[in-house]
């Protein structure tokens, strides 16, 4: 006679599986297939792999969305440069400046939605473009001081801009005017829009070294910390809105950690929760997509001759007495001297980093075991974008390129995927750093031959 684990038990030992183990499970039995369906554990595997939380409309099952989603995935990851349509926005648009996708950027999935890239320029105007069609659908009114800061939130379409004068707007990139804007007493440095279970707040460090926390849209103010002496250059919320990384790229700043409940919800007369992290002349710092509370640090050593990386894992403890937060090292490892110094970095899984050097890109553990060394570019890397699923190049030789992470085997690693003109039918060589971000369906590139304008090139995935 067959016996039949019982539902809740066989649950608990799916949770442990991947989606390809998951997939095979379901072949067992029909039990089995209905176990394997279950709708509570596909949404597990969407949050583990792409760290969201709404579930696309045209999906009625987490299963749908994921399986739609990885094939979306494998499109961009065999793609050549045939497979993508080409367009450049038109009309002198000045010196593009910082990008981020509006929307669009996260998880299309009935091949219908649009991409949406927003840029601001050195005509002191904020653009709003359909990548798809390559075209300006909104764009506001010219401003009275440039910009130098830009930051969205494409879940809810808010865009924030910081210009010269410290002025902070946040628009929606629907009317003309800003829904709100404010002045701040100091030069801000640093600019992190986050998405909380209590809705939007916006997190902004100054040359002060204070850190504000506004609410959006309205910049009604909740909180003002001082982290340090010296500007805050580095302001990053990890994937789970639990912490706040905050540091200067000073050689005396030692990086903080922020327990984030201490600045969305102040208690009044008590400091915010914090712990340092011991790595003085940190010049980035990344948290782990998939392992929220592990951040890795590149700093400087020995007058910024060597680079090194450090990882920590962050924990919280509540005891009689309150919260503990405790920072743990649980590697660190020094470059060659011999090696360029990086500029940019990023990380993968928690277990690996990725960084240029010269016209090299390089993946190696937080242990500093080198995995692989990629030479796609002639010219040295000037640009490094990297998120969960993408890591982007762009180098002076006039290319970028789009490589892809890969889970199968021991370590996960890079699959280089595709070689694209920053501008197609220009052999010009570039004197000026150009930059470049994607999704899952475009690659958007700054590219810029002169001291008074940009290209915007925008390559869309033919679906």
């Amino acid at each position: 006679m067959e016996m039949q684990l019982p539902e809740v038990p066989l649950l608990r030992v799916f949770s442990f599986l991947d989606a390809f183990s998951l997939l095979q499970v379901c072949q067992v039995n029909k039990h089995w297939n209905m176990v394997a369906d279950n709708d509570h554990l596909w949404r597990s595997l969407c949050l583990r792999r792409w760290s969201f939380s709404p579930r696309c409309p045209d999906m009625p099952t987490w299963k749908q969305f994921f399986l739609a989603h990885a094939k979306l995935e494998r499109r961009m990851a065999w793609a050549q440069p045939q497979d993508f349509a080409y367009r450049e926005a038109t009309g002198n648009l000045g010196i593009l400046g910082p990008m981020a996708f509006l929307s669009g950027s996260g998880h299309p999935m009935s091949g219908q939605e649009k991409s949406f890239i927003c840029t601001v320029s050195s005509r002191r105007m904020l653009y709003v473009w359909d990548v798809q069609e390559g075209t300006m659908i909104w764009s506001s009114p010219v401003q009275h001081s440039s910009f130098k800061y830009l930051a969205t939130l494409p879940q809810i379409c808010f865009v924030f801009t910081v210009d010269v004068q410290e002025t902070v707007k946040v628009w929606n990139c629907q009317g003309v005017d800003a829904l709100a804007k404010l002045t701040l007493p100091k030069a801000c440095f640093s600019l992190e829009p986050i998405l909380t279970s209590n809705g939007p707040v916006l997190m902004i460090g100054d040359s002060e070294g204070d850190i504000y926390t506004f609410t959006v849209p309205e910049l009604r103010n909740v909180s003002k910390v001082n982290a340090f002496y010296y500007s805050v250059d580095l302001l990053h919320c990890s994937p789970n809105k639990k912490w706040i990384f905050a540091s200067g790229t000073h050689q005396h700043i030692l990086p903080k950690v922020f327990f984030a409940e201490c600045l969305l919800s102040p208690s009044e007369g008590c400091a915010p929760l914090s712990v340092s992290l011991p790595f003085a002349f940190c010049c980035r710092a990344c948290w782990a997509p998939r392992r929220a509370n592990r951040v890795t640090l590149m700093f400087r050593r020995a007058s910024c001759r060597k680079t090194g990386f450090t990882t920590f894992d962050l924990t919280s403890e509540r005891t009689g007495r309150g919260t503990v937060i405790q920072a743990h090292q649980i590697a660190s490892f020094m470059l060659p001297a011999r090696m360029e110094n990086p500029i940019w970095m990023g990380v993968s899984d928690g277990d690996l980093i990725v960084f240029e050097s010269g016209p090299h890109l390089f993946l190696f553990t937080i242990n500093g075991l080198l995995l692989q060394r990629f030479n796609d570019h002639l010219g040295t890397i000037c640009n490094l974008w990297v998120d969960s699923l993408h890591v982007l190049t762009t180098s002076m030789d006039n290319y970028l390129h789009l490589y892809m992470w890969e889970e199968e085997g021991r370590y996960p690693h890079l699959k280089s995927c595709c070689h694209l003109q920053q501008r197609r039918e220009d052999q010009t060589p570039s004197c000026y750093f150009s930059k470049a971000i994607c999704d899952n369906k475009s690659i958007v590139c700054v590219v810029s031959r002169n001291r008074e304008s940009s290209v915007l090139v925008m390559y869309s995935l033919n679906m």
